[in-house]
Parts: C-alpha cells; structure tokens; sequence
C-alpha cells in the first residue's frame, strides 16, 4: 500500500489527496441521505465507503500512522467512558 499512496502523491501532490478527500467525504454524505430516502441501494452507499476508506488510508500515512492511531485510542477511550455514563 506504502508503495500505491506514495505513487498517488508524485502523480497527483498532497493538495490534490485533500481535496481528493473532501470530494469521496461529500459523495458519502450524499449517498447516505439519498439512502435513507429510498433513493439509492445499499451497494451505492457501499461503494462510497469503499471510497473514503482508500482515501483515509492515504491520509492516515501522509499524516502519520502511529499519530493517527494514537489519536484514534484516545477517541476510543472517550466513547467508552461516555457509554459508560449514559447507561
């Protein structure tokens, strides 16, 4: 994969990832409304998903892997400790 997100920043650079990013984010969100009114099947919203998780995949390594996890734990934490208040 480190090989293929590197091949996407020398071909296209890292303001186009962002704005790569945002894009597939927005297409998701469209996606998912159009979903809940019926108006597009689950494979739809599928796909989008499959989208941004590509794309998060590449924003993980840009920004750094161990910094994204690390960040990712402490939000873990934080919805554990609210799920254990709220019940």
């Amino acid at each position: 994969m480190k090989q293929l997100y590197q091949a996407t920043l020398n071909k296209w650079g890292e303001d186009a990832q962002y704005d790569q990013m945002v894009e597939e984010c927005a297409e998701l969100i469209t996606a998912l409304k159009h979903f809940r009114r019926g108006k597009v099947d689950q494979q739809t919203v599928i796909d989008e998903l499959a989208d941004v998780t590509l794309m998060l995949g590449q924003l993980t390594w840009m920004f750094g892997t161990e910094a994204v996890e690390e960040s990712v734990q402490k939000k873990l934490k934080k919805l554990n400790k609210l799920l254990e208040t709220s019940a």
